[in-house]
This record gives C-alpha cells, structure tokens and sequence, in this order.
C-alpha cells in the first residue's frame, strides 16, 4: 500500500498531461493559469489566517482557555459536563492542534478507557475547527457577512460536545 500511496501523484501528473496533450492543450498555460488563482486565493485569505494563527497563539500562551474552563466549571458539572473535558470543548473550534494537545493531557491522567478520555476523545472527533474553517472557506470564496454562520457553528460544537458527554455516558 505504501508503494501505491507513493506511485499515485507521479501516476497522477503523467494521467494530466497526456490527456491535456491528446487533447490538445496548452497543459503549461492551463498549469500557470491554475497556479495564479491559487496564490490569489492565498492572497485573500492570509490576513484571516494570520489573525487566527496570532489569537490562537495569545489564548494558550496567556493561560485564557484553562481560567475560562476554571470559571465555568462549576456549572458546566451541574450539568452533567465533567469539568476535566470542558478545556477541550472550548479548544476545539479554536484550534484542532491545542485541542489534542489538551486531549493527550486529560489521556495520560486519566486514561484512554476512562469516562473523561473518552468524551474527549469523541469531542476531537467529532467536533470541528470552526474559526480555522470559517477563515479559510469564507476569505478564500470573499464572504463577508457571516453573521449566522458562527452562531450554527459554534451550536453544532455545542452538540458535539454535549452529545460526546451523552453518548458516553449511555455506554455507547
């Protein structure tokens, strides 16, 4: 499987090429063309990125994310939201890299079988980078009005969340 894996895009770009040759195409110009619109597209998202990249940054280093989880804790567990989760339900629409970094933490302590590892588990896997998304697809298509997209983003991460701690605690 390895090999195919490595086979593929050399396959891949000859496949291109000669159909672009038998139908004779200018394969260079179409190349050149294509690789403008990707650096355009780049271009248009890059201030979106780099925000992102810099907030994401700000949040972990300044310990935001762990006094945010501290605060709501209490009533995230009156709930029925165990309080050791909570860091990784708040991460993951921000960052899927700190979201699994706190993901890895909460499976050393308490282990991967444990009611918390797995919640966690299902909340890195199911849930979404939603800031990241919204950033890339959105600048990359030149929306500008996303006023209701964040809002069902963030309530689907909510469900996400709220389903991990559900489904978990079923058993299933």
């Amino acid at each position: 499987m390895a090999y195919v894996g490595a086979a593929f895009v050399p396959v891949f770009i000859c496949a291109v090429l000669c159909a672009g040759l038998f139908g004779k195409l200018d394969v260079f110009a179409l190349f050149t063309e294509g690789a403008k619109n990707g650096l355009r597209t780049v271009l248009r998202i890059a201030p979106s990125m780099l925000g992102l990249i810099t907030a994401v940054g700000l949040l972990s280093a300044s310990g935001v994310t762990d006094a945010l989880a501290r605060l709501i804790a209490p009533l995230t567990e009156s709930i029925g939201f165990p309080a050791e989760i909570v860091p990784v339900a708040l991460l993951r629409p921000v960052s899927g890299g700190g979201a699994v970094a706190v993901l890895e933490n909460v499976l050393a302590k308490f282990g991967a079988d444990s009611a918390a590892g797995r919640m966690a588990s299902v909340i890195c896997g199911g849930g979404e980078t939603t800031f990241y998304a919204l950033a890339v697809y959105f600048g990359g298509a030149g929306v500008k009005k996303t006023a209701y997209a964040v809002p069902a983003a963030l309530i689907a991460d909510f469900t996400v969340a709220a389903s991990a701690v559900l489904l978990v605690r079923l058993g299933m």
